[in-house]
């Protein structure tokens, strides 16, 4: 049944009920109503009937005979008003009970018309006359009596069933809603685990039982689109793989040609000039082969790394002291280009999870590209303190150099992406960028050009018990 259904039958459900407690909350009130309406009929019969049991004490104690006449206007003014009400009176108490009260009525009034047609003032007359007035007078109090006992009966019943039925829909309902509302919610917690892992690169399917409604509809295209994905994938990663391929091959054949042209146009002009050359000439030559040899052989050394990183040796360590040393290093650079170092190192900061001699490597490679960026007499800036996500550490070094044009950030730690011309690998920033990564760290570059550049190196914050059970493992 689909979502849409199951709410309009629970709605159809609530409704219904709603309806049937309104039509028996209708029923009862008409009910009290009707015999509110028959309690004043009765409260005025009462006080009819008071007046002629009065009427009689003042006929036998008085002899006063116009009492008897008085009586029977009263008989048939109550007469009237029980005709004129018989309806209401029926639907309170029925038409046995009216029978009955019509009946002592017509007896009463007989016996009035009696005594009156003797003139009689006796014992038994009185007598008599006052029998029928009681029945009378008790039978009309007790029907009344009975009604507003009823009434209450009515009302505290109603009372008691518009109570449990309200209990009644308010837990169907929220029964219902808690039943469809579950059934979503799991829909939705496998579509969200779903969503997290394909945002993770894990492409799979939703392989629970599939609910018959807009759900399950739900869930297939979300398994559609996560099988796509994976096709996608795979062919984007193949494109990666062959655009990476022709990038690096390009990229090596271009940084190695340049030296192999040099090699080979000094060993040809030093075989055309060599009779004319004297020791130190030919030494000189020989020297600049080297030289070439040397910087192919740093070429091959540099794409090792980059292909075959070695793994991180991760043990606790204070990034500090890290920093300190990395500088200590770069010191004779920063004091032959005159660089004025300014350095803000956090105090307290947890040690980081880190390959020490891994990370120094990229500190250097940074604060050599700096240096390089600058012109004699710029500024370097090194800051630690804690991360913008909980559990980093964040190391920052700006310079005050020529800054990067905007279109090169993007490509910045690309293979063979370089800004240095003949002067550089383009090597250099992907290693590092490996090797934080592989750290579990991220690194971020921001720059203006004529301004300088900026990088950030978020470092993951040693935890004891996780990372060195991770890391023995």
């Amino acid at each position: 049944m689909k979502i849409e259904q199951k709410i309009i039958l629970s709605n159809t459900i609530n409704v219904a009920l709603i309806v049937l407690i309104g039509i028996f909350a209708f029923q009862n009130l008409n009910n009290v109503l009707t015999k509110l309406r028959f309690m004043e009929i009765a409260d005025e019969l009462n006080a009819s009937f008071l007046e002629m049991r009065l009427s009689e004490k003042n006929y036998f104690l008085y002899r006063d005979s116009a009492a008897l006449g008085e009586i029977q206007e009263k008989i048939a003014s109550a007469s009237l008003r029980i005709n004129a009400s018989r309806a209401d009176i029926i639907r309170a108490i029925g038409g046995h009970d009216l029978k009955e009260l019509e009946n002592y009525l017509g007896v009463y009034a007989s016996t009035v018309r009696e005594i009156q047609e003797e003139q009689s003032t006796g014992p038994q007359a009185a007598a008599k006359l006052r029998a029928t007035g009681k029945k009378l007078k008790e039978f009309s109090e007790e029907i009344t009596k009975t009604e507003q006992k009823r009434v209450n009966e009515i009302i505290t019943g109603s009372k008691k069933i518009l109570a449990y039925s309200f209990f009644a829909v308010l837990f169907l309902a929220g029964g219902i809603s808690h039943i469809i509302s579950q059934k979503i919610l799991h829909s939705l917690r496998k579509i969200e685990q779903l969503a997290k892992s394909i945002s993770q690169g894990n492409f799979h399917r939703i392989e629970d039982t599939r609910p018959n409604d807009e759900m399950g509809a739900l869930i297939d295209a979300i398994n559609a689109m996560s099988e796509e994905l994976g096709h996608r994938e795979d062919q984007l990663i193949q494109s990666k793989k062959l655009a990476s391929l022709g990038i690096l091959t390009a990229g090596v054949a271009h940084e190695l040609t340049n030296p192999l042209n040099n090699i080979s146009m000094i060993a040809q002009t030093y075989a055309e000039v060599y009779d004319r050359l004297d020791k130190d000439q030919r030494i000189d030559f020989m020297g600049k082969i080297d030289s070439e040899t040397e910087r192919i052989r740093e070429i091959v050394k540099n794409l090792l790394d980059f292909s075959k990183p070695q793994k991180a040796d991760q043990r606790p360590a204070d990034i500090n002291s890290a920093v300190r040393d990395s500088v200590r290093l770069m010191q004779n650079t920063l004091d032959i280009s005159n660089i004025d170092l300014n350095m803000s190192l956090s105090s307290h900061l947890p040690p980081v999870f880190v390959d020490r001699h891994q990370i120094q490597q990229v500190l250097i490679n940074l604060i050599t590209n700096a240096v390089q960026a600058m012109a004699p007499g710029g500024g370097l800036f090194i800051g630690t303190r804690s991360g913008k996500e909980p559990g980093f550490i964040e190391v920052t070094i700006k310079d005050s150099g020529k800054g990067i044009p905007p279109e090169y950030v993007p490509h910045i730690f690309d293979p063979f992406f370089s800004t240095k011309g003949e002067g550089g690998t383009g090597l250099g920033l992907s290693v590092s960028y490996g090797i934080v990564r592989n750290h579990g760290g991220d690194i971020r570059v921001e720059s203006k050009v004529g301004v300088g550049t900026t990088f950030s190196i978020e470092l993951p914050i040693y935890h004891r018990k996780e990372q060195t059970d991770e890391h023995h493992t």
